[in-house]
């Protein structure tokens, strides 16, 4: 197959999948959802995710009968039917399950949903130009939610004025972009917001607090400020797909540029472990 449609156990072709209208994620955005890049079909690093995405299950209190191990087996099923050995994109959802609108949890059966297509990962030899906007989406941004329309607007008023992301920030405090985590170099330091309500538990961002822990890099897990962004080293955009995408504009600033061998030593350690793992090699950094 070319790409994947599932839908409680239906297999089929993203095109050919049929959702019931009365699916709760249609009305209500009522699910969570978590996504990850397959390559050779070994899937990247899926037990962060699961671990997110059973969390975000919780936290929205919708119960399913699947476990760990058998969602990743389901998953890993899929992945399996796909004909391309090159980077996919591995998306899944549970909702609530299927009944008519209410704003009260219904007596229901979760519903699945998994989707697979082909998909690169970023090229981080190209820096992004990004814009700021004032964070005012709710205050459970660590639930991985389908109810995506604050991040939808803010990407294209990004996509609108030439550039490739927005960075968040409440205040002065910055949080995290509209579907990335952010993160600084300063003096030699790693630097990433703490986690708690306000930004997602990103995997990526996790995975190069490891590499700095393994490099001897310092680090931090503290709020910074919207001064100390456009004043940092360097700032690293990172997620699933994203491994450290440098930014080199903000708001049409110049901005890092500033410690280009600390960039790319992490970079290239985070590259070499995707590569080690999935045993694809990618040509997005050298």
């Amino acid at each position: 197959m070319k790409d994947l449609g599932y839908y409680n156990g239906k297999i089929s072709t993203i095109e050919q999948t049929v959702v019931p209208l009365n699916d709760r994620a249609m009305f209500l955005g009522d699910g969570v959802y978590d996504a990850t890049i397959a390559a050779n079909h070994v899937i990247f690093e899926p037990e962060y995710h699961l671990e997110r995405f059973f969390s975000s299950l919780a936290k929205v209190k919708i119960k399913t009968d699947f476990t760990y191990e058998n969602l990743l087996a389901e998953i890993q099923k899929c992945v399996d039917l796909l004909d391309s050995d090159g980077p996919l994109f591995v998306y899944w959802q549970i909702t609530r399950g299927t009944a008519l609108r209410s704003f009260t949890f219904p007596e229901t059966k979760p519903n699945l949903i998994i989707y697979i297509y082909p998909a690169g990962l970023t090229d981080l030899r190209k820096p992004w130009k990004v814009i700021t906007k004032e964070d005012t989406r709710f205050l459970h941004c660590d639930i991985k939610t389908v109810d995506l329309l604050p991040a939808v607007l803010a990407s294209q008023e990004a996509k609108e004025k030439g550039c490739d992301e927005v960075i968040f920030h409440r205040g002065n405090r910055v949080t995290e972009c509209a579907h990335n985590n952010v993160n600084i170099l300063k003096d030699g330091k790693f630097i990433t917001p703490p986690l708690d309500n306000l930004i997602l538990p990103g995997t990526a961002r996790r995975h190069f607090l490891d590499i700095c822990r393994e490099l001897n890099v310092p680090f931090e897990e503290r709020p910074f400020t919207t001064e100390e962004l456009f004043n940092a080293d360097e700032i690293m955009i990172t997620c699933s797909a994203t491994y450290g995408v440098p930014v080199n504009l903000i708001d049409g600033k110049p901005a890092g540029g500033k410690d280009p061998e600390l960039l790319y030593k992490l970079q290239k350690a985070f590259v070499s472990d995707f590569e080690k793992e999935t045993g694809y090699k990618t040509d997005i950094l050298d």
